[in-house]
């Protein structure tokens, strides 16, 4: 019995295959642009990470402590 042939290339991942549909749609400067916006995206909810941490960090460490939160 032979054993079944093995892929010498890898399956590309869902997000190459995302990549690649996208440079046939869009022109470059689209995908920069949105790439950009992602980025801004994930550096909002970063920062919003952030001042959650440091309110909890200070309402935890000074007692009356004034809220930063609106």
């Amino acid at each position: 019995m032979q054993a079944a042939p093995v892929r010498a290339t890898a399956i590309p991942s869902f997000t190459t295959a995302l990549r690649a549909v996208e440079s046939l749609l869009m022109s470059s400067g689209q995908r920069t642009a949105r790439r950009n916006a992602w980025t801004s995206v994930l550096e909002d909810r970063r920062r919003a990470k952030d001042r959650v941490e440091t309110q909890r960090v200070l309402d935890q460490s000074v007692p009356g402590s004034v809220s930063l939160r609106p």
